[in-house]
């Protein structure tokens, strides 16, 4: 008898701390959300209005209050594109790379997981930022070409050499490429790369076309460098140590992270998340590194990574690698953000204490949800007007 009560009471407890890992629920109305106004997005979703949105989850004041998951027949949406070659499948037509194959997009093998595309670029940030509070990486503002032989890389010059791990993160590498130009494009400097072998031989020999750190060029390339770089400063494979020192004290544990044909990591594309545990890395940042207690970034990592280091205009900043949206009265409140191809959106509204995930896969132009346009339904959604 003594032992069947123990047995309960262990069941017990167990569920109570996997309840922890995971997200208590609540109704909207509770953290102040107009239940109206949610089930009238709700339905502007499910009818198209932005296209093939796949999913919505929004955590308001550290409950989950809203999840839905919208199903398309991606079989039938994209099923003669992944046969037919382009750029988004040439190199890869069987695998992860066919950007158009149901198996792996969106959804992974159609299961829980959501390709998340260039947000994994944010996440390889944090796993930064958690290696650098830990005292497992220098300074990032060391010279990048201290973790490469300068006499294998092509194209160096004094410019190169000035290229450190913050230039990296910050988009202002220097490095000459063109990845403004649709993924579809063969001219496209990050399908180059995708089709090429060694991405990071690839980004690394390329001229440089701007000193570092005075520029803006999105390069995906250079999250690829970073995982190189992560992997010779620390002797651990990105993915190893995210595991160890990241997903796991969050309790994330249903992931994939596709690799690279050398096998090296897919640092600037490859992370596959359930919407709800890619919130728990946002939720964290507005805790300031924060989870259940245990300081996993520091206040300093994140503090940085949220200060507008690259000013693309009016309507959007850069950090170490977050996008950063000028949002409210006079664009005087920032939202922090991923942005992944497809419609990969996860927002951080901080003065009003909310994460929101949105998924989608628009891969051929159409209607869709702009980072803008999705805060400021988030926005419409608060009732109380309160944090």
């Amino acid at each position: 008898m003594f032992r069947k009560a123990l047995f309960f009471v262990l069941v017990f407890v167990f569920a109570v701390q996997a309840q922890q890992r995971d997200w208590p629920s609540a109704t909207p109305k509770s953290v102040g959300i107009d239940e109206k106004a949610l089930a009238a997005f709700d339905a502007e979703i499910a009818s198209g209005k932005f296209g093939n949105m796949d999913g919505l989850t929004i955590i308001r004041r550290g409950k989950l209050v809203f999840e839905k998951r919208y199903p398309h027949d991606y079989d039938k949406i994209y099923g003669a594109q992944s046969k037919r070659e382009s750029p988004l499948n040439a190199h890869d037509p069987s695998g992860p790379y066919n950007y158009y194959s149901s198996w792996w997009h969106p959804w992974y093998r159609r299961g829980e997981l959501h390709t998340l595309q260039s947000v994994s670029k944010t996440i390889t940030s944090i796993i930064f930022g958690v290696a650098r509070t830990r005292g497992d990486i220098p300074d990032i503002d060391t010279p990048v070409m201290k973790y490469f032989d300068e006499s294998k890389v092509a194209n160096v010059d004094e410019r190169k050499r000035r290229i450190t791990i913050r230039h990296l993160l910050t988009m202002s590498a220097g490095i000459d490429w063109n990845e403004s130009l649709p993924y579809s494009d063969p001219k496209n400097t990050g399908s180059q790369m995708e089709a090429s072998f060694d991405w990071v031989e690839y980004t690394i020999n390329r001229p440089m076309a701007h000193e570092p750190g005075k520029k803006f060029e999105y390069n995906s390339g250079a999250t690829q460098i970073l995982a190189h770089v992560f992997r010779v400063a620390t002797g651990t494979d990105i993915e190893d140590y995210a595991v160890r020192h990241l997903f796991t004290p969050l309790g994330i544990k249903q992931f994939y992270w596709k690799r690279s044909p050398s096998g090296l990591v897919d640092a600037e594309g490859g992370v596959y998340l359930r919407p709800r545990d890619l919130a728990k890395l946002w939720y964290m940042f507005l805790r300031r590194g924060r989870w259940e207690g245990k300081q996993i970034v520091s206040p300093e990592w994140v503090k940085d990574s949220l200060t507008p280091h690259m000013d693309l205009g009016p309507n959007a900043k850069y950090g170490l690698k977050w996008w950063l949206y000028p949002y409210g009265k006079d664009n005087k409140m920032l939202a922090w953000s991923g942005n992944g191809f497809g419609g990969q959106f996860p927002l951080v509204l901080p003065e009003y204490d909310i994460v929101a995930v949105f998924n989608a896969w628009n891969v051929d132009p159409g209607p869709a949800i702009r980072p803008r346009d999705a805060i400021a339904r988030l926005v419409g959604l608060i009732a109380d007007g309160k944090k």
